[in-house]
């Protein structure tokens, strides 16, 4: 589930700036952030963006598949990762629908 640090930064440089786009390594996997919201996640040098039904209706014929072993479909991208204008207006929508993060619960000591 590794990735190549190049891909990830190649994918990263695709999205515009607008987006507020940021990435974590975790489990193996990047995690992309999109204004503080999870919206995609990269595994095996594979973009799975969160499924919503902005990306479904912008996108048209959808690949769904799991991003790695036991976890939810998300929407595969392939080739249209070389298109930023696409891949950006793709990142807007998915963050748009999605709700906020939740606030993190204080813990008591």
């Amino acid at each position: 589930m590794r990735n190549d640090p190049d891909f990830v930064q190649y994918v990263y440089d695709q999205i515009d700036a607008a987006c507020d786009v940021s990435y974590r390594h975790m489990f193996g996997g990047t995690t992309l952030y999109s204004k503080g919201k999870v919206v995609a996640l990269i595994c095996d040098n594979q973009l799975f963006v969160k499924p919503t039904e902005a990306g479904r209706a912008y996108i048209g014929e959808v690949i769904e598949a799991p991003a790695y072993e036991g976890s939810k479909n998300f929407f595969l991208v392939e080739d249209e990762i070389d298109d930023t204008e696409w891949l950006t207006e793709l990142i807007r929508r998915t963050e748009q629908e999605l709700p906020g993060p939740k606030p993190r619960k204080k813990k008591r000591h």
